[in-house]
């Protein structure tokens, strides 16, 4: 679609430097659309405090926020949770909410009639992918417009110089602009010094960490606690029943003041790069530990192995945007059959950012201590061994006989 024929822009809205500078370049480069911002709530908090406002000063005809945090636990943190799903080490924060912010997004500008769909993702990223792709499933023919892609600004420090020009208020400064993202499952941080692998990030310092503490300036002493699982879902914490977003923030409190869930990594980025950045997920390493926990009692030794081979291809499907295909759906229908048992309690301790097995119970454990024993027992008849290793070894004695035979002529 020709730039004249856009009349009304839907724009994925978060307020931040990104989004707040493209409203007044929009209305520049676009000759004067209306702007119809859209905020996805998916428990970035304190964030959305006075976004309206924001959005309307910037230039925007109205502002929708949408409370998906119901959506994004349930119909995608869960799911990957039951999948085990972890990209690099990474639990998937970012690309876990994509889906839900850009179907809405999509909804929206449909109803709205709008001509374009706009997003504030750097052409270097993989949040533009994410993004895409899912607008593309629910509102196919939609123009999309990513200013990163067009515009002549090539720094976050041009972009804080644009919004001053354009009196633009801004909440970070030149000192504090981390690249981040924020919801209730993760908070990232990126760019500034943390560019350079070889500088350790500042964990100790005040206001770097936000959800959590330095595994140094955790408590001494360790805290237990509890989790119940019902088919792979966790239902309850330390025997109060609960919500799965109610125990995600509950844990991000236990997490955080342990120092848990910090992770360091250089990520192999899905447009070919390879990125640093900071992770902090309190809450979703608990759950991470406790769910794969209860899984060794409860799954069978090939299931267990298939699912773990799966989960890798799950992760990608997901860092890479295709969450709504036919494959990550078909991954999340095997997950859920092999997740019928997966019920039970797990006790944890955390102590200083670890994460310390306690115990654990189910009524479907295949564990079974009289089997697994090394005293006495009358189930295992141990004689039984020897016929297996023969029948077991049996392709490796006929290797080393044939090898012998043609070594000896």
């Amino acid at each position: 679609m020709k730039k004249e024929n856009i009349k009304k822009i839907v724009l994925a809205y978060s307020g931040g430097l990104d989004t707040s500078v493209i409203i007044p370049w929009l209305k520049e480069n676009y000759n004067n659309p209306e702007i119809i911002a859209v905020s996805g709530n998916v428990g970035q908090a304190d964030e959305l405090e006075g976004l309206e406002e924001k959005a309307l000063k910037s230039g925007a005809s109205k502002l929708y926020v949408e409370d998906l945090t119901d959506e994004f636990v349930n119909e995608c943190i869960i799911p990957a949770v039951k999948a085990g799903a972890r990209y690099e080490g990474y639990l998937l924060g970012t690309s876990l909410a994509r889906p839900v912010i850009a179907k809405r997004l999509a909804e929206i500008a449909v109803a709205e009639g709008a001509d374009a769909i706009c997003h504030g993702c750097t052409g270097n990223g993989n949040d533009q992918v994410r993004f895409e792709l899912a607008i593309k499933a629910f509102a196919p023919g939609m123009a999309i417009i990513a200013p990163w892609r067009e515009w002549e600004i090539k720094s976050r420090e041009e972009e804080i110089a644009y919004a001053e020009a354009h009196h633009v208020p801004l909440k970070i400064s030149r000192e504090t602009n981390y690249s981040k993202d924020k919801n209730l499952w993760h908070l990232s941080h990126e760019g500034l010094d943390l560019e350079d692998a070889g500088n350790e990030p500042t964990y100790e310092k005040k206001g770097f960490l936000e959800m959590g503490v330095s595994p140094l300036d955790a408590p001494d002493t360790p805290t237990y606690m509890e989790l119940e699982f019902e088919a792979g879902i966790p239902v309850a914490l330390n025997g109060q029943k609960m919500s799965a977003k109610e125990i995600i923030l509950a844990l991000n409190e236990l997490g955080g003041k342990n120092g848990i869930g910090i992770l360091d990594i250089v990520e192999n980025r899905l447009v070919g790069m390879k990125c640093r950045g900071v992770y902090e997920t309190p809450g979703g390493e608990i759950l991470y530990a406790a769910h794969d926990y209860l899984e060794t009692l409860c799954l069978d030794k090939m299931t267990m192995h298939k699912k773990a081979e799966l989960s890798i291809t799950f992760a990608e499907l997901v860092y890479n945007g295709q969450w709504y295909t036919p494959l990550r759906e078909a991954l999340s229908a095997f997950v859920d059959k092999t997740q019928e048992h997966v019920t039970g309690k797990v006790r944890l301790k955390l102590y200083k950012g670890n994460i310390i097995k306690a115990g654990a119970w189910s009524d479907w454990s295949l564990y079974s201590e009289e089997i697994a024993t090394f005293g006495e027992d009358h189930v295992y008849d141990q004689k039984d061994s020897a016929g297996f290793i023969n029948l077991y070894g049996l392709p490796i004695s006929v290797g080393a006989a044939v090898k012998k035979k043609n070594e000896q002529k």
